[in-house]
């Protein structure tokens, strides 16, 4: 897997991340609030121009009763999202998850955030990453419904967070390959949400430095 230098270097000063942020649990992150701020009215801005509604997935999808209400309900209602769901929940972007949509997620197991890097996880939930954090996540989120029969191999999506993911389609299977050269597998897609679709991947997609 390639490593962005950022991720290499989170990583190696996970201890001293620690410490700082012991020095600084009273100080809001203004980097992090702008970021985060950013992937919020990004999502907002781009769900406003599709012009759906709380009761309406995605191209006017109706839902039903049987689908969670949420993509974020979809990942917290499986054990193997919670490595994914603390750090939704760490980044603070729950409130803009759970809007009108649609959205696209691609869920990391807990076992795709295990492959990281040792102590990488707990460096990215540390208060003084959460700019990082939600540069991440916001990667694997895309503003529309993308269902598995519309992938092409070679198209290329853009996510919330800005970068580009590109889809290969091969002998049945879906991989997607992100700006910093991994690719990973779609190991189950089309988990439908009131306000979007779920695909569960095997790694954890990393932007570009």
């Amino acid at each position: 897997m390639a490593v962005p230098r950022w991720l290499a270097t989170l990583t190696a000063v996970g201890a001293l991340g620690v410490g700082l942020a012991a020095c600084s649990d009273d100080d809001a992150d203004p980097a992090a609030a702008a970021v985060s701020t950013t992937a919020a009215t990004a999502v907002t801005s781009t769900s406003a121009m599709t012009g759906t509604s709380a009761m309406t997935g995605g191209a006017g999808r109706p839902t039903t009763t049987d689908e969670p209400a949420t993509v974020v309900d979809v990942a917290a209602g499986n054990p193997d999202f919670s490595t994914l769901v603390a750090a939704v929940e760490s980044a603070g972007l729950v409130p803009t998850l759970s809007g009108d949509g649609p959205f696209t997620l691609f869920a990391p197991t807990d076992e795709a955030f295990g492959a990281l890097p040792p102590g990488t996880v707990d460096d990215l939930l540390g208060p003084e990453n959460k700019a990082q954090l939600t540069s991440v996540l916001t990667y694997h989120v895309m503003a529309g419904e993308l269902l598995s029969g519309s992938l092409r191999d070679g198209m290329v999506v853009t996510t919330v967070e800005g970068q580009p993911l590109t889809v290969g389609v091969a002998g049945g299977g879906v991989t997607l390959t992100d700006a910093s050269g991994n690719q990973v597998s779609m190991a189950q897609a089309d988990i439908e949400a009131g306000n979007g679709v779920v695909h569960v991947i095997d790694g954890v997609l990393l932007p570009a430095s």
